[in-house]
């Protein structure tokens, strides 16, 4: 549809002289992209010379050399006008002379007319014409400026696009290596999408600006200085009187640009909305399939589709608009010229027919040529927008220069560790002071424990140990010396950091820990892993250390990242170690056995809420409100009573195993002197800080499932629905496409009507224009007059007609085009929640690759209806026309000029194919390295904090060779087909009038129809040629239909919206595991469930305990049938969960998992979206908001209930975000609860109140809990010891302490579950 406008240009100018038509390369790229992210672009303020600033001599040597042929190119067209204009006076001073010779007084004698002998009576004599002689001179013209044309074609583009994919490989390496130079606090304003975007889109901009578009851009604007030269110099008055008109169709072609940029602009904000929403529910899947948001989900994202269409709609109807506006005003423009300008022939002589067509066609290929010129403005615009905000990173210094070689490297580090009255804020919230004259010290050797509820500051200081912030205040010292003074590489050389939420790169075990240390040796790594406890699970792999982690490290599970982060840590040797809830995810054992690793007399720095963890540090250190409040060993600090004292009396209530009595007394003393200062504390809790200070980067799939194996799987094993890595796809039949546009078809009707009417308007051109040309040998003054007003007034009402044609069909098109994209949109959509979630743990199914699919595929199948059905109507019924017209006239000349047209529609075609498929390579050359820039940008702390930066950068830039490469040899190709696309036409000329002075010779032929005819063929194989230039959309359409439809036809293994299967009236909630043997779909050979039986009965609770990836979280997620067991059954109230209505079971159950996912809405409708079956009253949400304790919290905001979470829950702390999931499961009134690992990430304060709300929810429900705390498990009804994916022993937690077993084990020392 947009690039209507650019065809209409071309079409007119197509339809002036033919004999001159450059190309029917039509100018897209100008026309700004439907996918072409950031719709609003930033202030320009790079100059066009500036875009320039990366070239080398060479690169400015040969783009001076494209410049030159690009400004001969564009004078060849002018040219070949002065060639035109003698050749038409030829044909009419033949014609006037065979007029003569049809007078009976005159003969002909040795090709000269003389008066016949008795009429002696003023004897004149005339030579007459070799008509045959003159036109193959005149067709030698022809083939030498058509052979000029190809090499000045080839070379002008070929020149350009090199030097640009030489600058652009440039500025690529530039960009990324200096953002991967950039301090963290960069990073935290700046969201890593939107640098993603600017590495591929925004650089794309700027190859746009500095590639073949000047060259084109230059040849056009020599010729609009050309045609306007020959225009004043043969024929000035018309030419005034044409310019006089000509502002009308540059003003109408300059709004319409406008207006389409605008509009399309309005329309990618439009859709940007949709498409967040589409984004945030593909990657909180397992959430919205939990709660039964699929129908709800679809309806949200289909609201917001509709802003899209209805501005997709509104550009359709402008566009036709202007269209229609210009082919009016130019065929006014034609009958003005030509009736002014036959009066300067006929009445005053001033011009001869040819000096007429010079100055007219000369003028009006100046207008186009401007017009189309103007249409590479748009380009440059978008490139010096671009290019803005990428050249202002390449030059922005880095506040903290990671790669600096500056700064002193000590000789010999003890590892004392000092904060001087450091205050803080982070640069992305300068109003939050995170720390508040912060002093403490930290001793070479000793262990000190950071404790302190949440949004306290502790991983704050840690961060500033790194460096990755500088103090606003105060300063850092390393055995007395500034940190700011030391060499960045070498202080992080010295520290090992194991974060709670690891990042483990897309690679292998063995080469994860080399990125601790370089060249360390493969002894190292393994006693590295024995140290992390890592080594028995990695030797358990069949690949053992060469085993991929995924993407995220998402093959893991959480404890498993986290060993194998440890053992990163412990590869280093570092001198100072930092661990930040480093054990969180790990069950006791593992946890004893690599703290002993850990305490190994390096300084180390350890924030825990665990208190096993901190207990025998030398130093604990109390944090409040960004200040260290107290400091001590843990009975010095238990005797003052302050924040340390209470964070342990909370955490220690539940544990029975020590003496009871003891303790009670003890704990009512804390609660009475405690309950104060609890208060403040969760007042405090209020802390967003933690949750936006680390927006850590995690699997988001694994969000849920921390445990499972699951989520985005790399290796991928001999499954049933395993498919291929490469899909390959058969493009969809176009009929198949149109059926789902069938509601449309009224629109299809008319708007086809108006593109045939339209088609026909060039052959009535061409019949109008060569009509003309006869009357100048009419010899009869008056009848002369008579035929040429006649002829342009019809002029006039061709340009009405076509107005309103073009106006019905830029409308009609548009209307169902978008219609169709939405709705394509929307089934999409719809298709892709109701997939099984096995179908999203593979990689090719990520959240980015389906909204991206979303985006562009829909949008892409308007290519094969809608728009592209106009064009080929149109194309259809130009060529129609004209060939009958051509046959009826003349048909041997016809004849001849069809054996040209292929070459004239190939020339179009080939070009546009070569184009997409160097488009594919390109793209799939930048995928590679886009996935390097991605995942180096996701994780940049990780990658900061193991100085890992230059790898990262020599990665990227290695894979930039491939693209380069074929961006060379696309330059070369793509200038050979400009160049042939452009000599084609001067070639088929010179053939035409040759052999049209034959047979005006030799058959009597009016040359009026040698005119006619070849015009109307030319103009018809310019229409041929735009619709094969059509073709690559059409096929991009097929492809991007078919991938769609292949989406809509499969069927998912778990169907979410059959209604199908078992349904019962009295739900118990009785649940029995038998024989269940599980393996994920993306890693088949990894044995997950291993023979699980076990059962609960209703209103009872079920507690697996067990080591990270023994598979308990994996059962909850067949229970939620989110997978179906491979062996086995799960019965549920005795009925087969496999045969149980989907929507139906998930009604019933609850889930409150660990890292809760909640959508970027306000709280009331977070809390809503537990039940999505039924409309809920706020009153219901408040006493779901009261059971799980969040009522008070939510009432003390400013906006209450309408108060917006922000994205992902961002805005909340971790306490606040479970309560909401708390009160989200509990509105759905479940007959199960799962909790899975629900206070797991909480601080003791925080972990009290939600245990509260937890232990309320479960009343009266069957419940399964997973968790490491034992405190948490102790009243449940059973307790079930998972191991290797079965369970070992099961029963209540004094039956099994009675036992003496591995639950004994696990209470009393915790040692191995095996």
């Amino acid at each position: 549809m947009k690039r209507h406008f650019f065809d209409t240009l071309e079409a007119i100018r197509s339809v002036g002289p033919v004999y001159f038509h450059t190309s029917h390369k039509t100018d897209w790229s100008s026309i700004p992209n439907r996918n072409q992210g950031n719709d609003e672009q930033p202030a320009i303020r790079v100059g066009f010379f500036q875009l320039f600033r990366f070239a080398t001599c060479k690169d400015v040597l040969m783009m001076v050399l494209g410049s030159v042929c690009a400004v001969l190119h564009g004078s060849a067209q002018p040219l070949m006008l002065l060639v035109f204009g003698l050749l038409t006076d030829t044909f009419i001073e033949y014609d006037i002379e065979l007029n003569e010779l049809s007078d009976d007084r005159k003969e002909c004698v040795n090709n000269t007319i003389q008066w016949k002998k008795n009429y002696t009576e003023g004897i004149g004599l005339m030579t007459l014409l070799d008509i045959e002689y003159e036109m193959t001179l005149f067709a030698f013209y022809y083939v030498g400026i058509g052979a000029a044309v190809f090499l000045l074609g080839y070379f002008q583009i070929s020149l350009w696009v090199t030097a640009a994919a030489r600058q652009i490989q440039l500025v690529r390496k530039l960009y990324f290596s200096r953002v991967m130079r950039m301090e963290i606090g960069w990073f935290d304003c700046t969201s890593v999408g939107e640098l993603n975007t600017r590495m591929s889109d925004d650089i794309n901009k700027i190859n746009d600006a500095i590639a073949d578009q000047v060259a084109i851009f230059l040849q056009r604007f020599t010729t609009f200085v050309c045609g306007f030269c020959i225009g004043f110099v043969k024929g000035w008055k018309l030419t005034l009187v044409i310019v006089a008109a000509s502002p009308m169709i540059g003003v109408g072609a300059g709004l319409m640009a406008l207006f389409v940029a605008k509009l399309t602009g309005m329309e990618l904000q439009a859709y940007a909305k949709a498409g967040a929403v589409a984004d945030e529910v593909l990657t909180s899947i397992r959430t919205v399939a939990a709660f039964g948001g699929e129908k709800k989900e679809v309806q949200r994202y289909d609201r917001n589709l509709i802003s899209a269409q209805r501005w997709g709609i509104r550009k359709g109807l402008i566009i036709g608009f202007f269209t229609g506006y210009m082919w009016l005003i130019i065929f006014l423009c034609y009958g003005l010229a030509f009736w002014y300008g036959s009066s300067l022939v006929v009445n005053t002589g001033e011009y001869t027919p040819g000096t007429l067509l010079q100055v007219f066609f000369g003028v009006l290929i100046a207008a186009m040529n401007l017009g189309q010129a103007s249409s590479c403005l748009e380009a440059f615009a978008a490139g010096r927008g671009a290019a803005t905000l990428i050249f202002e990173t390449i030059e922005r210094e880095p506040e903290i220069d990671c790669l600096s070689e500056a700064g002193y490297k000590l000789d010999r580090v003890k590892g004392d560790i000092e904060f001087h009255n450091v205050t803080f804020f982070y640069p992305s919230r300068p109003d939050v002071k995170i720390l508040d004259q912060l002093s403490v010290a930290v001793k070479s050797g000793e262990t000190t424990a950071f404790v302190g509820p949440s949004g306290a500051g502790k991983s704050t200081a840690i961060q500033l140990i790194q460096r990755f912030y500088d103090p606003k205040e105060g300063m850092v010292t390393l055995d007395g010396h500034d940190i700011r003074g030391l060499n960045i590489q070498w202080l992080r050389s010295l520290i090992g950091i194991v974060e709670q939420e690891p990042v483990l790169f897309a690679t292998t075990i063995a080469e994860n820990l080399r990125y601790g240390r370089p060249n360390v040796s493969m002894e190292d790594i393994v006693s590295a892993a024995k140290e992390a406890n890592a080594y028995n699970f990695i030797m358990d792999l069949p690949q053992q250390f060469d085993t991929l982690v995924g993407e995220g490290g998402g093959q893991m599970s959480g404890g498993q990242k986290q060993r194998i982060a440890i053992a990163r840590a412990l590869v280093r040797k570092p001198r100072i170690l930092l661990l930040d809830m480093a054990t969180s995810a790990l069950d006791n054992e593992s946890e004893a056995i690599v703290q002993e690793a850990l305490d190994n007399g390096r300084t180390t720095i350890s924030i825990a809420h665990r208190l096993s963890t901190i207990k025998n540090a030398d130093v604990i250190v109390g944090f409040e409100h960004g200040r260290a409040v107290e400091k001590g060993k843990h009975n010095e600090l238990l005797e003052r009573k302050g924040v340390y004292f209470t964070l342990v009396t909370l955490q220690s209530q539940g544990d029975k195993a020590l003496n009871e009595k003891a303790r009670q007394s003890r704990v009512i003393n804390a609660v009475v002197c405690g309950t104060g200062l609890c208060y403040i504390l969760l007042l405090f809790c209020f802390c967003f800080c933690r949750a936006s200070v680390r927006q850590r980067s995690r699997s988001q799939l694994s969000n849920l499932m921390p445990e499972s194996f699951a989520p985005i799987a790399i290796e991928r094993g001999p499954r049933d629905n395993a498919i291929p890595e490469e899909e390959i796809v058969e493009p969809a039949p176009v009929g198949r496409i149109l059926k789902y546009n069938i509601p449309e078809w009224p629109y299809m009707l008319f708007g086809s009507f108006g593109a045939a009417i339209n088609g026909g308007v060039n052959p009535v051109y061409s019949l109008l224009f060569s009509q003309i040309l006869a009357t100048f040998s009419v010899t009869d003054p008056v009848a002369q007059r008579k035929e040429i007003d006649s002829i342009c007034l019809f002029f006039v009402m061709v340009g009405v007609v076509s107005f309103f044609t073009q106006m019905l069909q830029g409308y009609a098109f548009s209307k169902s085009g978008e219609l169709l994209t939405r709705r394509l949109r929307r089934l999409g959509f719809h298709a892709m929640l109701g997939q099984e979630i096995g179908w999203f743990d593979d990689h090719r199914n990520s959240p980015g690759a389906l909204t991206t699919r979303l985006a562009t595929d829909a949008s892409q199948v308007q290519g094969a209806t809608g728009s592209q059905i106009g064009m080929i109507v149109n194309s259809l019924t130009n060529i129609g026309v004209a060939v009958l017209m051509s046959f009826y006239f003349s048909w041997k000349l016809t004849l001849l000029i069809l054996c040209f047209l292929p070459f004239i529609a190939l020339s179009g075609g080939f070009q546009a194919k070569m184009l997409t498929g160097f488009a594919k390579q390109d793209k799939e050359a930048m995928e590679v390295a886009g996935r390097i820039s991605g995942e180096a940008l996701n994780n940049i702390r990780t990658i900061a904090g193991l100085g890992k930066e230059k790898i990262f950068v020599d990665m990227y830039e290695a894979q930039l060779d491939g693209p380069y490469q074929a961006a060379l040899k696309k330059a070369k190709v793509y200038g050979a087909c400009y160049g042939f696309a452009q000599c084609v036409i001067f070639l088929t000329n010179s053939a035409s009038y040759r052999f049209g002075g034959y047979l005006v010779q030799q058959e009597g032929l009016h040359f009026s129809l040698v005119f006619r005819v070849i015009s109307a063929i030319v103009t018809s194989g310019t229409a041929l040629g735009k619709a094969s230039s059509y073709t690559p959309d059409y096929a991009k359409a097929k492809i991007s239909a078919a991938r769609f439809f292949q989406l809509l036809d499969r069927v998912p293994q778990i169907s979410v919206y059959s209604d199908t299967g078992d349904k019962w009236d009295n739900f118990q909630g009785n649940i029995e595991f038998i024989d269940c043997k599980f393996t994920y779909p993306t890693r088949p050979d990894i044995q997950v469930l291993n023979g699980l039986n076990v059962s609960v009965k209703p209103g009872q609770t079920l507690a697996f305990v067990g080591s990270s990836g023994c598979g308990k979280s994996t059962s909850v997620q067949l229970l939620e049938r989110f997978y179906d067991p491979d062996h086995g059954r799960v019965l549920i109230d005795g009925h087969d969960s496999t045969g149980v209505s989907v929507p139906f079971l998930r009604s019933k159950i609850g889930i409150v998992s660990q890292e809760p996912i909640l959508f970027d809405c306000s709280i009331e409708e977070n809390i809503k979206y537990g039940d999505n079956s039924r409309e809920i009253s706020m009153n219901e949400v408040i006493s779901a908001a009261k059971k799980a304790q969040l009522h008070d919290f939510v009432m003390s905001l400013p906006e209450k209930y309408d108060t917006n979470v922000g994205a992902q829950g961002s805005q909340l702390s971790r306490g606040q975000k479970q309560r909401i999931a708390i009160a989200r499961a509990i509105i759905r009134d479940p007959k199960i609860l799962l909790l899975d690992e629900a206070t797991s990430a909480l601080d003791t304060e925080s972990e009290k109140t939600v245990q509260e709300a937890l232990d309320k929810a479960r009343e009266g429900r069957t419940c399964i809990v997973i968790a490491h705390r034992l405190s948490t498990i102790q009243n449940s009804d059973i307790i079930a010891v998972m191991s290797r994916g079965f369970v070992i022993e099961k029963g209540p937690h004094d039956q099994l302490m009675a036992l003496k077993g591995a639950y004994y084990k696990l209470v009393t020392t915790g040692a191995p579950i095996s």
